[in-house]
């Protein structure tokens, strides 16, 4: 919970001026902008990526978007990027791609290092697999902004960064019927 009536993002705006502050960087130091694209939850992404657009168009300055999954990768150079995406799947690469798909389905070669939420979240699976994965409380589990910072190279108009959605949003999902009720608009 929030407290004090603030919504998330007026949380994310305060939380960014108290960290400028505390780096005693002021608005105009700022020369760019770098964010994270996903994948991700879609509330994240959206507010992550309206945050980071309209301070670049209110401070004048370039964004650019870097792949949570490029990031996570970035601090363990080699290893297989692996975030829970809810619903008994992961967001991984395949091929070099991103994708969405059921964690049994990656493709791991013995020793292969998996590293993010989801490997935690699937570590006995991944494990019998021939996976390696770092402890719980290892910080290659995060995908730290510092990561996202040094990917960012195609810096630009805002207009131009897009979040990376690797399936549908929940809403705009057909809803089976339940039978027996009518939902609202049929």
């Amino acid at each position: 919970m929030l407290g004090e009536g603030r919504s998330r993002p007026v949380a994310v705006l305060e939380s960014l001026d108290a960290l400028l502050r505390r780096g005693g960087v002021r608005d105009s130091q700022v020369e760019a902008i770098a964010v994270g694209t996903g994948p991700g939850s879609f509330t994240g992404l959206r507010l992550g990526l309206a945050t980071a657009r309209a301070l670049s168009f209110a401070l004048g300055i370039p964004l650019a978007g870097v792949s949570t999954l490029d990031a996570l990768a970035a601090g363990a150079p080699g290893a297989l990027p692996v975030i829970d995406a809810r619903r008994r799947e992961v967001f991984s690469l395949v091929d070099g791609a991103p994708a969405v798909l059921p964690p049994a389905e990656l493709t791991l070669k013995p020793g292969t290092l998996c590293v993010g939420d989801g490997a935690v979240r699937y570590r006995s699976l991944l494990e019998e697999r021939g996976a390696r994965i770092p402890p719980d409380g290892d910080e290659v589990h995060l995908p730290r902004a510092r990561f996202h910072a040094a990917l960012a190279r195609d810096f630009g108009e805002a207009e131009l960064v897009e979040p990376l959605y690797l399936r549908v949003p929940d809403a705009d999902r057909p809803f089976p019927a339940t039978p027996g009720k009518v939902r609202k608009g049929e």
